[in-house]
């Protein structure tokens, strides 16, 4: 049985830009408990309230999904993005298949070129992690006794297409080495069967 948070989302989903009577009737509750579950909802950054114009007078507010909250039901992003890259794969020689995915991670990184010179190591991390968190990545960071960092992916947005295509790892391989201007090594990989991706980084002086 679905709670009535799930019952807001989805009909938000099927009828966005609802308000909260048309969300109280679709529901079965009251305007009040359907205005907390909203507050809660935007709070979490599911649902956004948008102010329109209907008629004469003041707007009225009106709720939408955001991107997040739509990310929340079922899609077919997944089957579409394997057969484009199985497609793109048959079609094109390997070195520019690679070179498109390192592409990706350039582009990435020259939105943050300019800002990363003047930064230490561990800023460096800290901005990476900032990075693959907007990229839907899980990342924490920690510095070893013999003076290495190791950078942990707990969990991968790229992994159910990785499995097929192991070459899109490539991209959050080659955006750590570009934004922290050193090699790394990958010691632990989830497509491996580890539970989780794993960076090592040596404590070098960080290259202007």
């Amino acid at each position: 049985m679905k709670s009535t948070r799930d019952k807001i989302l989805h009909t938000l989903l099927e009828k966005p830009r609802s308000t909260i009577n048309t969300l109280a009737e679709a529901v079965g509750i009251n305007p009040i408990s359907v205005r907390h579950h909203l507050t809660n909802l935007q709070m979490e950054g599911l649902v956004e309230g948008l102010e329109e114009r209907h008629g004469v007078g003041r707007p009225r507010l009106v709720y939408v999904l955001t991107d997040e909250g739509t990310e929340r039901f079922p899609t077919r992003y997944m089957q579409l993005t394997s057969r484009l890259l199985s497609q793109m794969k048959d079609t094109m020689p390997g070195p520019v298949v690679a070179k498109l995915f390192n592409q990706i991670a350039e582009d990435l990184v020259s939105k943050y070129s300019s800002d990363v010179q003047s930064l230490s190591m561990e800023e460096r991390l800290n901005l990476v992690k900032e990075i693959l968190g907007h990229e839907g990545f899980n990342v924490r960071w920690e510095k070893k006794e013999d003076g290495q960092y190791e950078i942990h992916e707990i969990s991968c947005p790229y992994y159910q297409i990785g499995v097929a295509h192991p070459e899109v790892c490539t991209v959050d391989q080659t955006l750590i080495s570009k934004m922290l201007a050193l090699p790394i090594n990958k010691v632990k990989c989830l497509l491996s069967g580890d539970s989780h991706c794993t960076y090592v980084i040596q404590s070098e002086k960080i290259k202007n």
